[in-house]
């Protein structure tokens, strides 16, 4: 009887080092990923020849054809955008911005926000553009 339960105990498999191991890949995978942020609505860039890739953009302004601006999938005032970048900015600060202004939008209120990033500290602002 004693031989019989001893071997019941020996061919049974001890999980936890493997949940372990399963459980430290997660968090890696987790702390690792990069999340694509989005400005909530789609605008059609202007296309240019010296279009360069940006990283690390964490802040990413959209001006819509009938001149709105939208940040993080809302809508903002032209006159809280520099408290709502210097907000964003905040919680990533090597980050950089990304106005993705639409072709038919001004060009004034292009120079609107630009100077309104400047104005929040940001140190850098891209406009994006489709590559030619």
């Amino acid at each position: 009887m004693r031989e019989h339960t001893q071997q019941e105990e020996e061919a049974e498999i001890n999980m936890t080092p493997m949940l372990d191991i399963v459980f430290i890949m997660l968090i890696f995978f987790i702390v690792t990923a990069t999340f694509i942020k989005e400005s909530g609505i789609t605008v059609e860039k202007p296309s240019a020849v010296t279009a360069e890739k940006q990283d690390r953009a964490s802040i990413l302004i959209a001006i819509t054809d009938n001149d709105e601006v939208w940040i993080n999938r809302q809508k903002v005032d032209i006159k809280s955008l520099r408290t709502n970048i210097e907000k964003l900015h905040a919680e990533n600060p090597q980050g950089t911005v990304v106005v993705q202004a639409d072709v038919r939008s001004k060009a004034g209120l292009l120079i609107a926000v630009t100077e309104a990033v400047n104005a929040s500290g940001v140190p850098s602002v891209a406009v994006a553009t489709e590559e030619k």
